[in-house]
């Protein structure tokens, strides 16, 4: 929608309009059928188009219901006069000789023009041939549309533009720029949710409603006046059946079965009633698993029929729809629904139900039940009591910003453990450590656990995800045994803090201990929301013990949990660890997916402390793949301060580090990961498996020349490795300890470093890491002028790096087979004269790499950069770097990926 010159949330509409236009500006007739359905912001999106383009001339026309059936009436509207024509080819040409230069043809509401001016369009179109001519026909997506017109619209198939809805943030933008609102993110996403990101519904209500209204949260919104005259314009063309229908399935809630349906309905005939109210285009019907499922056409259809029913009707559906209800959640929200003041008796009845739901882990259950339980309730110690806990769960189902919408309320709560307690959950979610632990430390201080055990066992169970968050393997083990000693093990505070412990043991060095408390756990874990954490926690655990089949077997299995028993924020735990184990089987296509479906998650729920370790993937497989635009932006969005949890800001620092490496900076790879040498979280930084860091520090000092440095840096972690047993980390660090060796000259024991290092995880499924070592193996050998050997290990670099897709790290090794000198290409002819090293040197020159830059690839000393470089120049006759990079250019040797 536009305001002031603004036209948000449409980048990527506007971008596909922006390049049909340049397709007619090369003198290809184009057109662009624009769809969405009615108020989606079709007419403004294409006006403001026209508005900011270059020059050009503009033809518009409106087709107009009452003149549908008048012939060429549109065409008529863009010639601005009368015309006497008997075929649309003739209409066409006419349109043609009118359209001098560039011109943009635009037919707005094309669904109700007539067909006669439709097809002299489209002809305009297919007999323009060289013309320069954009035409854009904007269409509403309705099922009435008259077949002839259909048939018309259906030959643009290809050309289609659909609207989509306004997402969330685009609408916060809005009300920003247009209405001086802030929304919260919580009134953000429930005016998406209501309004399904129609543009006109989002603009009414925004300008409809005081600015007051959004300050607080509200159960449902009111209807945009517009929509409500529409849709009881709608109800009205219904049969008495067709509305009785409607307003049961108002009652019952989007997506009931029509055997549901009907008996709440109780009407004679159920298909003549279905008949009427899906002509009205109020609902619609789809085969279900073998049963009829009744939907509505949009989400607020069902507020609009509901806010035609009086209390009385509504209490009576109501209280039928529990009486008929399949299960106790349905049963008693129907009673609450139909209650009229405050019901102690149903309240108690919801609690007990949240109690069961709780057994499950189904924390999105057990919200609604305490929240609605809490406006049910008049003792004011109960009613705050429930409304803690309801606030709780909903953000243990992971749903932050409603959460946030009652942080108001809690906060005006008289401190007392369990308000600390939910607040302080509330801090680790929202990536505020600080605020946490204070909020955690004096809920825990406070609170008795001999008179409240269940109390005390919660606020433990948030020390364990607090705890974990510090990256503290010892105190979140610390943690969980409090929780289970206050409630036992079959509490499920204390089965959810236990899905956890492993993590804690395998973080402190106690890896089959880790195991085993999960071998002895999975005969307690219950299906659903339970078993979620549980396969969450021992994926992660399977991924740093060097079993990543495994943790992807169990990883898959915690993200596909549905929301409604499980838990939205274990899901986004389970794809940031999902998408590393995918990075390292080497299945990097899927990863990026992982990390694109988990981003759009982090934006819904914005659960901040697993922000950084979703963008991290994305980050290191977009640097190596060279894709360095998008690279960038994920190291952006997995940025973390240093106030941060470490379990935030240690992968904000891998993604920034793995950039780094990917572009040859290893000065930027010591400076991002140098916090990680001094780091509070240093006991589970250091244990091998859980975090890529050590190899990728140490390697950096090796390539900057300080080779002492990562000697001493390394010897402590090489260590720990051997006695943990650990393969990979072995591996990881024996390559690096074998660039020692070849810095050295101590070639022999470069060899067996790296030889020990690729037999040491021959048997695991870990491309990535073998193209790695085999990459700085061959470098050594190069270096060490063992050319002939040198190409073979590249080679074998090289080909894992191709499967990979790791364009970045195919192109170095070309140039390190180029450096070798065996296996020339034609492409080096005219350059003959030059060595191999020289060669090396002029291509990273010639791409803009510094000195500097180019000796950290190629694994030399600057002085020798320099030295390769004089001698280069002399032999072509250049002078200046700017001379050999036209040189290369013009020859097309010039390394287009170098540039980062």
């Amino acid at each position: 929608m536009t305001h002031r010159g603004v036209l948000v949330g449409r980048e990527r509409e506007l971008a596909a309009l922006g390049r049909a236009l340049s397709t007619a500006q090369q003198g290809t007739p184009t057109l662009v059928l624009v769809e969405g359905e009615a108020g989606s912001g079709k007419s403004t999106l294409v006006n403001r188009f026209t508005e900011v383009t270059a020059q050009h001339s503009l033809r518009h026309a409106r087709g107009l219901e009452w003149e549908s059936q008048t012939p060429f009436g549109v065409v008529e509207q863009l010639l601005e006069h009368p015309v006497s024509v008997a075929d649309p080819v003739s209409a066409a040409n006419e349109i043609l000789t009118a359209s001098e230069g560039l011109t943009i043809v635009v037919v707005d509401d094309a669904h109700h023009s007539d067909v006669e001016s439709l097809q002299a369009v489209t002809s305009a179109l297919h007999r323009g041939w060289d013309s320069r001519l954009l035409i854009i026909f904007i269409a509403e997506e309705s099922p009435h549309l008259s077949k002839a017109v259909s048939r018309i619209l259906e030959l643009h198939w290809a050309q289609r533009l659909h609207i989509s809805p306004l997402d969330a943030s685009a609408i916060t933008e809005i009300a920003r720029v247009r209405n001086g609102i802030d929304l919260s993110s919580g009134a953000a996403r429930q005016l998406q949710e209501f309004t399904a990101g129609n543009t006109l519904d989002v603009i009414s209500l925004l300008d409809e409603l005081p600015p007051t209204h959004w300050s607080r949260w509200h159960r449902t919104l009111p209807l945009p006046r517009h929509r409500a005259a529409s849709i009881a314009h709608d109800l009205a063309t219904c049969s008495d059946d067709g509305r009785t229908l409607v307003e049961a399935a108002a009652v019952l809630g989007n997506g009931t079965m029509l055997s549901h349906l009907s008996q709440l309905a109780d009407v004679e005939d159920i298909v003549g009633a279905l008949d009427s109210a899906c002509a009205s285009g109020l609902l619609t019907i789809h085969e279900q698993r073998g049963s009829t499922e009744v939907s509505f056409r949009g989400p607020m259809i069902s507020a609009a029929v509901n806010a035609t029913l009086g209390p009385a009707r509504l209490h009576q559906l109501h209280l039928r729809a529990a009486d008929i209800a399949w299960g106790d959640g349905e049963r008693l929200f129907h009673l609450a629904a139909a209650s009229t003041t405050h019901n102690e008796n149903l309240a108690s009845d919801l609690v007990g139900y949240a109690a069961l739901r709780a057994v499950e882990g189904a924390w999105s259950e057990v919200a609604d039940a305490l929240v609605t339980a809490s406006r049910l309730t008049v003792d004011k110690s109960e009613h705050e009591d429930r409304l803690l806990r309801g606030v709780d769960a909903l953000t243990g189902s992971g749903d932050i910003p409603r959460a946030m919408v009652f942080a108001p309320e809690v906060e005006s709560i008289t401190r007392k453990p369990l308000r600390d307690a939910v607040l302080g959950y509330l801090a680790i979610h929202r990536g505020r450590p600080t605020e946490a632990d204070g909020l955690l430390m004096r809920a825990w201080d406070s609170c008795p656990a001999n008179l409240e055990p269940g109390t005390s066992a919660l606020i433990a169970q948030r020390m364990v995800l607090h705890s974990l968050a510090r990256l503290d393997g010892a105190a979140l083990v610390e943690w969980v045994d409090r929780a289970v000693d206050l409630v036992g093990p079959a509490d499920p505070a204390a089965v959810e803090s236990e899905a956890i412990k492993g993590l804690g043991l395998g973080a402190t060095g106690h890896a089959a201990q880790a195991l085993a408390a999960y071998e002895e756990l999975s005969d307690r874990v219950r299906p659903g929301a339970q078993a979620q954490r549980f396969q969450m926690g021992r994926g992660w655990l399977e991924l740093a013990l060097d079993h990543p089949e495994s943790a992807r077997r169990d990883l898959e299995s915690a993200v596909s949990t549905e929301f409604s028993s499980g838990s939205a924020r274990i899901s986004l735990w389970a794809q940031a660890w999902l998408a590393r184990t995918q990075f390292a089987l080497g299945a990097w296509d899927d990863a990026l997916t992982t990390v694109g479906n988990a981003g759009a998650e982090l934006d819904r729920f914005e659960i901040e402390i697993v922000r950084p370790l979703v963008h991290w993937s994305g980050a290191q497989i977009h640097a190596l793949r060279g894709n360095w635009d998008l690279a960038r932006d994920h190291v952006r969005r997995a940025h973390a301060g240093t106030h941060s949890y470490e379990i935030m800001y240690i992968p904000s620092l891998l993604a920034r580090a793995q950039f780094a490496e990917a572009a040859a900076d290893y000065p930027d790879v010591l400076l991002a990961l140098a916090p990680l040498t001094s780091s509070s979280a240093q006991r589970w930084l250091d244990e091998p498996g859980f975090w890529p860091w050590v190899d990728l520090y140490a390697n950096a000092l090796v390539m900057v020349g300080r080779v002492d440095d990562a000697d001493a840096f390394l010897r402590p972690h090489e260590r720990t490795a051997r006695k943990r047993k650990h393969r990979s980390a072995t591996a990881r660090l024996g390559y690096v300890r074998g660039r020692i060796h070849g810095a050295r000259g101590e070639l022999d024991a470069a060899r067996e470093c790296f030889d020990e290092a690729l037999m040491g995880i021959a048997e695991l499924p870990l491309p990535y890491d073998r193209a790695r070592i085999n990459f700085a193996y061959g470098q050594t050998l190069r270096r060490a002028g063992k050319r002939g050997d040198a190409d073979v290990v590249l080679r074998a670099a090289r080909s894992l790096y191709l499967a990979l897709g790791a364009g970045t790290y195919v192109d170095r090794c070309d140039r390190e087979l180029r450096a070798g000198g065996l296996n020339l290409s034609r492409g080096d002819k005219g350059i003959a004269d030059l060595t191999p090293q020289e060669r090396a040197v002029a291509d990273l020159v010639a791409a803009g790499k510094s000195n500097k830059e180019a000796a950290g690839e190629l694994f030399l000393s600057v002085k020798t950069i320099q030295y390769h470089l004089t001698r280069a120049y002399a032999k072509l006759g250049l002078r200046s770097r700017s001379e050999l990079a036209a040189f290369f250019r013009e020859r097309g040797l010039s390394d287009p990926h170098q540039r980062t």
